[in-house]
């Protein structure tokens, strides 16, 4: 998973895995699971659902939604979306239903269900109005219900019984003749109604997990397939105002994905790699958590319509880039938490420092490796993860925050998975290649791994560090052994050191919302509800031409009205905005409006970063040519 955190913290993070061994029902164990759900009759933005698992000879069988999902680290409660459900027999009557708790309900008479049928609300809107209470699911891992588009993340639809987790699922989802369909899941044929107005299309699953691990998306789409080697992609795209299209992100993603073709060699080897892209219009009902939630073969993307087209192909590299990569880690290279994952009681892997660290590291290393940016933007990036770091809780145990996700105080530093983890990632690279003259890598080890472990053979958590230790070198496991699983923080000046680079001052180009690195040029006030320009803008270039000043509050961004309430939003569109743009500001400056407006301009900041040391011997700038080209 990876949230595209806009600013101020206004963004949230969230959630994980584990398993038990239910009571197995011989009979039913045998049939195939069928589920069927109806777009054409939506009640009140409601998907009406139903459940057909065959016979059963236990009287009494527990039937649950997922609690928790794969590739998230926060409890989502996907049964307090589901509405009147109902348990019928075989002659249409209703049997005696218990709701356990949010996710979970208990079928009396078991012998005699026939099916389960209920409603089941999206999570879009919940999400936009406040919710039904509790945490939402973040936006990626969410459900849209909407006139013209659905968002069909099958978890949020279809659930398992206890004991049948493993049998074969059948679906069936029919909707307007004139949808655009893309699925990751098995087709098996279509079947269009009498009056010609509906197409039922029809899927398989070899099990629940398979279910889970494939979305659709329905509706008004647009769609483009191309081949990448010899990966078919399917980029699909729902934009509600027609500002962006898949044919205008197409050499993006194109290009994106060759170069990590290229970069992972022989890892990948799925033929088929969709993207699912919805594009947020900032509308009351529209989604507000940015960022993607990654599967084996696909990837659900939710990013601001309001971008520019550079603005939103940057956001597309630094978010699907990273859900391609766990194909290596967590995908191929796992525990057992994560093999068997349990949706409703989850157990937590120690090693959110690979999962999600290494992906991400991976995700920005490929960038300069492969020719895709210059070496003085990725040491920017490494810099922005570093200072962010260090705004979270350093000294803290990465196992233990791995194995404690969703308790306090290491929920709140979940986001250091992706800034520490990624550096773990860059300090471990780099001892790799010192210890083998330039010749192994973070990611030949992960290869490595893989061809030990794979798909269908998870690690044992509490072995894989001394595994690694054994695989690579001393000081790879001494490093594991200080500074993931133990509290102490890193130098990472030593590792710099090591490949001939040293901090000095550098003009780099920033966004406009940022001064250099994650250097926020924003503030807020919790009493007033306002939130105005800090210090730190009179670093970024393009606002201190502007003539802002200290404390000047922002009432309006482009005709927006900003608050606290839609902040995430507004100002994430600003984190896309282009030079070139034109652009519109109100603020409130002692007590007097002032109007900002015209046409944006390059952004700069001097900020620390950085640079190559002078005096470098041979073997550093060996060792960093090895790090950054190969």
């Amino acid at each position: 998973m990876k949230n595209f955190v806009a600013i101020l913290g206004l963004s949230a993070l969230l959630v994980g895995c584990g398993s038990a061994k239910p009571k197995v029902d011989d009979l039913a164990l045998n049939n195939p699971i069928e589920t069927a759900l109806d777009l054409t009759a939506v009640v009140n933005d409601k998907v009406p659902v139903t459940i057909n698992p065959g016979r059963f000879t236990t009287e009494t069988v527990t039937y649950r939604l997922p609690r928790v999902v794969q590739g998230t680290y926060s409890v989502s409660d996907f049964g307090k979306y589901v509405d009147d459900l109902k348990a019928l027999d075989y002659d249409g009557k209703e049997l005696k239903v218990k709701k356990i708790d949010t996710n979970t309900w208990t079928i009396a008479n078991a012998t005699k269900l026939d099916k389960l049928t209920y409603y089941v609300n999206d999570t879009f809107d919940i999400e936009s109005t406040g919710g039904i209470g509790g945490e939402n699911p973040f936006s990626p891992a969410g459900t849209n219900i909407e006139d013209d588009n659905y968002v069909l993340n099958l978890h949020g639809f279809i659930g398992y019984f206890d004991s049948l987790k493993n049998n074969q699922y059948t679906l069936n989802v029919t909707a307007p003749a004139t949808f655009v369909r893309t699925s990751a899941l098995q087709g098996r044929g279509e079947t269009s109604s009498p009056d010609g107005k509906s197409i039922t299309s029809s899927y398989s699953a070899e099990r629940y997990f398979d279910i889970t691990d494939n979305p659709m998306m329905y509706g008004k789409l647009d769609v483009e397939e191309f081949m990448v080697g010899d990966i078919k992609i399917v980029l699909s795209v729902y934009s509600p105002n027609k500002v962006h299209t898949a044919a205008s992100q197409k050499e993006t993603v194109y290009k994106m994905m060759q170069a990590q073709k290229e970069y992972l060699g022989a890892v990948n080897s799925t033929p088929r790699y969709d993207i699912y892209l919805y594009l947020s219009d900032g509308s009351e009902t529209a989604p507000k958590g940015f960022g993607a939630l990654e599967h084996h073969t696909s990837t659900v993307v939710v990013l601001p319509e309001s971008s520019s087209k550079e603005g939103l192909a940057a956001s597309i590299i630094d978010v699907v880039a990273h859900e391609f990569f766990h194909i290596v880690t967590p995908l191929s290279v796992h525990s057992e938490d994560v093999h068997f994952f349990d949706y409703n009681k989850p157990t937590f892997s120690k090693h959110l420092w690979m999962y999600e660290g290494v992906t991400e590291y991976f995700a920005q290393h490929f960038q300069v490796y492969e020719g895709l940016v210059e070496p003085s933007t990725f040491y920017n990036t490494i810099m922005g993860k570093i200072a962010t770091s260090k705004n979270l809780d350093d000294a803290m145990s990465f196992t233990i925050m791995s194995e404690n996700i969703l308790e306090e105080p290491y929920a709140s530093n979940y986001y250091n998975v992706y800034m520490k983890g990624a550096l773990i990632g860059m300090c471990i690279d780099i001892l790799m290649r010192e210890g083998s003259d330039g010749n192994r890598s973070m990611l030949s080890l992960m290869k490595a791994l893989s061809a030990k472990y794979g798909k269908e053979k998870p690690f044992v958590d509490d072995n894989i560090i001394a595994e690694i230790t054994e695989m690579t070198y001393p000081s790879v496991g001494e490093f594991l052994k200080t500074h993931v699983e133990g509290d102490v923080p890193i130098n990472y000046n030593d590792f710099f050191t090591k490949v001939g680079l040293t901090l000095g001052e550098t003009e780099v180009e920033t966004n406009y919302i940022f001064a250099g690195g994650q250097n926020i040029i924003f503030d807020a006030d919790q009493e007033k509800g306002a939130i105005f320009f800090s210090p730190v803008a009179l670093k970024n270039s393009f606002w201190k031409a502007q003539g802002v000043q200290v404390g000047d509050v922002i009432k309006k961004v482009n005709g927006k009205d900003l608050t606290l309430q839609n902040a995430q939003q507004v100002i994430g569109g600003m984190f896309s905005w282009q030079a070139g743009q034109d652009y519109s500001l109100e603020l409130e400056r002692n007590g007097k409006t002032i109007n900002l407006q015209g046409v944006l301009e390059k952004a700069t900041a001097t900020s620390e970063s950085l640079v190559e040391d002078k005096n470098a011997t041979d073997a550093q700038k060996a060792l960093r040519n090895a790090w950054l080209k190969g």
